[in-house]
């Protein structure tokens, strides 16, 4: 196995997340320089979005409270558009932030940019996750990132059927079936399952920012998977739109010796841990090679090797870490809003993955789609 490096060493944030969190400054960890400007972060909470909150904390951790401020949007945010806006224009404020990143980028992002670049043209903007039409958040952010969506849709499905797969479960809800690239994406699969002769079986679940909330949403896929695998089979691959359902997901999987291809967010440390009981100890903390060997000793102990996988390195923390590298280079003079080149350099850095494939989406330039290698257990 080639070496990986996991920049954003999510186990060590776990233990280590109250670093800089003081009154006192802290300065800048693995050599970095203290920063003499601010780089604002807003990212969901703990429950919608573990890895990107996780990941603001190690940049504190690592940059200090001083460089980085971090806030958060609602776990309702798609009815708290007004919240979400206040908070990310909140962080320019301060004139001596000079980036801000939204990773995810959620209903309200766009407006958010809009509004303080009445005040401020001197902040860059870079968007991880954009939930809302490529063509309204490229308009507006410097950099946007996400993983290659359009891609996923061969690759995901390729996955599957190498691992088996005879009918391919996607799970959504209106809201994300109503974003353009998850929309296409899903087209994708429909395309790339009829060309390898499986059965894509598109089922409705419950929106975890609806009435139901979260747990309702968990406990509808706890619940479902049995059935599907009860109707379709065990070679039965299963995908899911939502950050919030993977644990259960993984874990009902796992039970009825189904196909788990990858996360909606891939990354080692997305929903593995939780649903399969993974403790690390501290010295093998953010050691990812370790975490893909314990994932797969908990997949063969289970009799499930070769049907579960994920990236090599995690999507969503890839993105801030990245984003934030960026920033600090912007915020030292040394490179300009948009450099396709740099980003992509640091993208390579932040995963350890010299295969790591970047794509832009057409027509905007400014738009990054990626994809890392994955790990079959």
């Amino acid at each position: 196995m080639k070496k990986r490096v996991l920049v954003f060493l999510l186990m060590a944030v776990l233990s280590l997340s109250l670093v800089g969190c003081g009154g006192e400054k802290t300065t800048g960890g693995e050599g970095k320089e203290d920063l003499d400007f601010k780089i604002g972060i807003a990212t969901g909470t703990v429950s919608q979005g573990e890895e990107e909150f996780r990941a603001a904390e190690n940049a504190i951790a690592k940059y200090g409270k001083d460089a980085i401020e971090h806030v958060t949007y609602p776990d309702k945010f798609s009815e708290e558009q007004e919240t979400t806006i206040a908070q990310i224009t909140s962080l320019a404020a301060d004139p001596k932030v000079k980036a801000i990143i939204v990773c995810q980028g959620v209903p309200g992002a766009a407006a958010a940019i809009d509004k303080i670049k009445e005040d401020r043209d001197d902040i860059l903007f870079i968007v991880g996750l954009p939930h809302e039409d490529p063509e309204t958040i490229s308009a507006r952010a410097d950099i946007v990132l996400e993983t290659d969506q359009l891609k996923r849709g061969e690759t995901i499905v390729n996955l599957a059927h190498e691992m088996g797969a005879k009918t391919f479960i996607h799970y959504s809800f209106p809201r994300h079936m109503s974003q353009e690239l998850l929309a296409r994406r899903r087209d994708k699969m429909k395309e790339t399952c009829e060309a390898l002769g499986i059965d894509l079986v598109e089922v409705d679940a419950p929106d975890p920012t609806g009435d139901a909330g979260i747990s309702g949403a968990q406990q509808f896929m706890i619940e479902d998977v049995p059935r599907q695998v009860e109707k379709y089979g065990k070679d039965t691959a299963f995908f899911s739109t939502n950050c919030a359902m993977q644990e259960p997901l993984i874990k009902a999987v796992l039970d009825t010796g189904a196909i788990y291809p990858e996360q909606c967010c891939p990354s080692p440390y997305h929903a593995y841990p939780g649903a399969l009981g993974i403790e690390i100890p501290e010295d093998k903390a953010g050691d990812v090679d370790y975490m893909l060997e314990q994932i797969r000793e908990k997949i063969k102990e289970a009799g499930a090797s070769g049907r579960f996988a994920t990236w090599q390195a995690s999507a969503n923390m890839t993105m801030i870490e990245a984003a934030v590298e960026y920033a600090v280079d912007y915020g030292k003079g040394e490179v300009e809003k948009f450099d396709k080149d740099h980003m992509i350099k640091i993208l390579k850095e932040v995963t350890g993955d010299d295969d790591l494939i970047v794509n832009e989406l057409e027509g905007n330039p400014n738009f990054l789609m990626f994809i890392v290698s994955s790990e079959i257990f």
